[in-house]
């Protein structure tokens, strides 16, 4: 019973996010302006702002925190390793280096960077799972074969961008993560992938639970384990391929996310999936609001924001698993 007062604050905390993030920015604009901005017709500067410019963003930034939490509480309990993430073991790079071939090399394009960053996230994971396979896939050996698959595909990135100077100066938010040019277009573009791939996610928490006791224990207890693993692998390369091509690459969030919804809920899959999708749009909302607040009217891409609180936790992670 405690559990379900934990997603519904977890729910609270979703929707003051969502205001929070509306109301502030260079023109604060109280909840009850919010509301007549969206109802009325009548054409006026906080009309514009909200529709145009802050309801996308807000909505995009939700859907990221979305997808990319959900895409680190798998890996995790894929892996069955507490440091796996999309940004950590090649996932995101796999994605990032997809879509940068598609806005440096072919610009015209542009309209399949959702589909450019699923596939380069999927082959990226396949690339991680078949060098990772000897006689099945141990999640350490998974992990090791990720982290040498990410510095080769940023060391990929890394030559676009030195190779293409002229055309890098679009791309410079794309590689932190940022909001800043969002629209009703990127809205479009995500929420598929992301409703997709939240609903299948939902369907599969008792599988990812019993994969948790380990393979033989899972075996034994009828589950085709390399199947399953392949299966929530896809899903997560689908939901951070999604984040990829709306934010760019944003990191850590896939890591840090699951772990403080763990914190409060547990490891039961059946609840930690609702709890990360909550309080994942919750930070990333959250972060790009202080990203555009902090410096006002200059912005900060909401990746930096992530990163200065993601490093750290990930240190602590560190040393935590060490003491363990």
């Amino acid at each position: 019973m405690q559990k379900k007062y934990v997603i519904t604050v977890f729910i609270f905390l979703f929707m003051l996010s969502f205001f929070i993030s509306l109301c502030n920015g260079v023109v604060k604009i109280s909840i009850k302006g919010i509301v007549k901005a969206i109802l009325s017709h009548e054409d006026s500067i906080n009309r514009q702002v909200i529709w145009n410019v802050r309801l996308p963003r807000t909505i995009v930034a939700g859907l990221v925190g979305i997808c990319l939490s959900l895409s680190g509480a798998i890996l995790q309990g894929v892996m069955r390793n507490p440091l796996a993430g999309p940004n950590i073991i090649g996932v995101s790079a796999g994605g990032g280096l997809a879509v940068l071939i598609l806005l440096i090399l072919f610009p015209d394009f542009y309209y399949l960077v959702p589909m450019g960053a699923f596939v380069g996230s999927l082959l990226a994971t396949l690339f991680i799972y078949i060098l990772a396979w000897k006689d099945g896939v141990l999640p350490t050996r998974l992990i090791l074969a990720g982290v040498a698959v990410s510095s080769l595909l940023n060391a990929g990135i890394n030559a676009l961008m030195t190779f293409y100077p002229d055309r890098v100066a679009g791309v410079i938010s794309f590689m932190v993560g940022g909001l800043s040019s969002t629209t009703w277009v990127q809205v479009k573009m995500i929420l598929p992938y992301t409703l997709v791939g939240v609903l299948l996610v939902l369907l599969l928490p008792t599988k990812l639970n019993i994969l948790m006791l380990g393979d033989e224990i899972a075996t034994g207890l009828g589950l085709n384990v390399e199947r399953t693993r392949f299966i929530f692998i896809i899903l997560s390369s689908l939901l951070a391929g999604a984040a990829i091509s709306a934010v760019g690459l944003l990191g850590f969030v896939g890591l840090i996310v699951p772990h403080i919804a763990r914190l409060f809920i547990g490891s039961d899959y059946r609840i930690l999936f609702p709890g990360s999708i909550f309080l994942g749009g919750t930070i990333v909302m959250l972060c790009d609001t202080v990203a555009r607040v902090l410096l006002a009217p200059m912005e900060i891409p909401v990746g930096i924001i992530m990163s200065a609180l993601g490093a750290p936790f990930f240190l602590f992670l560190l040393r935590r698993k060490e003491r363990v």
